[in-house]
């Protein structure tokens, strides 16, 4: 099992923010999480990652149960892409130091690299579209080419599962398309990982997703197969609005009904 989630909540000064959350990720399912803003997403994937730690429930990534495995060294298989991320890094930094700081997992490249471990960092640059960003400084790049090094930066330790939080934020339409086509690539590998996409629009989950998950209020309001979340009365009742769902090129479109 990649995620095993076993009746988990989550409190914080007396507030429930997650409640009773049972979720599995199984291997070779891609996992879409829907829902609004402060509906609960990123709490969970704190917790996912163990830089939280679950009120009651159980905790189970990768087939380590939290409790009885070192997080640290767990955390080295599981590459997290986010906007906190971002903010994080130094800008003077050039890209292929932010690629290369992925192998250690570390804020700054201090440990030494070699010939091999640039080799594998250009091709991964290469593979996404952006080597033409090598010797270019952090802080010099755009939006969306920041996303890609960063992607970049979480595929070199070569996770098992990589978790990608609302990383279309900010983007330009023409971005943000090339973006997703990216992210599909990845999942084209026959040695990639389990992808995790955070999202609250939902033409962003792109078809190689074969699951979604629906988060409200700090509750899984339901789970399964894409195609059957993405509905208009799934999602009507979902978000307590009449929607209007439209399927083109494989992907959802939302539009509110009157």
């Amino acid at each position: 099992m990649i995620i095993d989630i076993k009746d988990v909540s989550w409190k914080r000064d007396n507030k429930t923010i997650l409640n009773g959350m049972t979720w599995q990720v199984r291997p070779g399912e891609h996992w879409s999480l829907l829902g609004l803003n402060g509906s609960g997403k990123t709490t969970l994937l704190n917790l996912v990652n163990g830089y939280m730690w679950p009120t009651t429930g159980e905790v189970s990534v990768l087939g380590e149960k939290f409790g009885e495995v070192d997080l640290r060294e767990l955390r080295k298989k599981i590459g997290w892409v986010s906007t906190s991320l971002q903010q994080k890094l130094y800008g003077h930094q050039t890209a292929e130091h932010i690629v290369l700081s992925g192998k250690f997992a570390t804020i700054g490249l201090y440990d030494r690299t070699d010939d091999q471990d640039r080799g594998k960092a250009l091709e991964l640059m290469t593979f996404l579209g952006c080597e033409t960003l090598l010797d270019r400084t952090y802080d010099t790049l755009s939006q969306g080419e920041r996303q890609k090094v960063l992607i970049a930066r979480a595929l070199m330790a070569e996770p098992k599962l990589l978790i990608l939080d609302e990383p279309c934020t900010g983007l330009d339409i023409f971005s943000r398309e090339q973006l997703l086509q990216m992210i599909e690539r990845i999942t084209e590998q026959p040695d990639g990982p389990t992808l995790i996409y955070v999202t609250h629009h939902i033409e962003e989950i792109v078809p190689c997703f074969t699951h979604t998950l629906l988060i409200k209020k700090g509750e899984i309001y339901n789970s399964g197969a894409t195609a059957d979340m993405l509905t208009s009365a799934t999602l009507s009742s979902f978000f307590g609005a009449p929607i209007e769902v439209q399927r083109r090129g494989g992907r959802m479109w939302l539009m509110l009904g009157e």
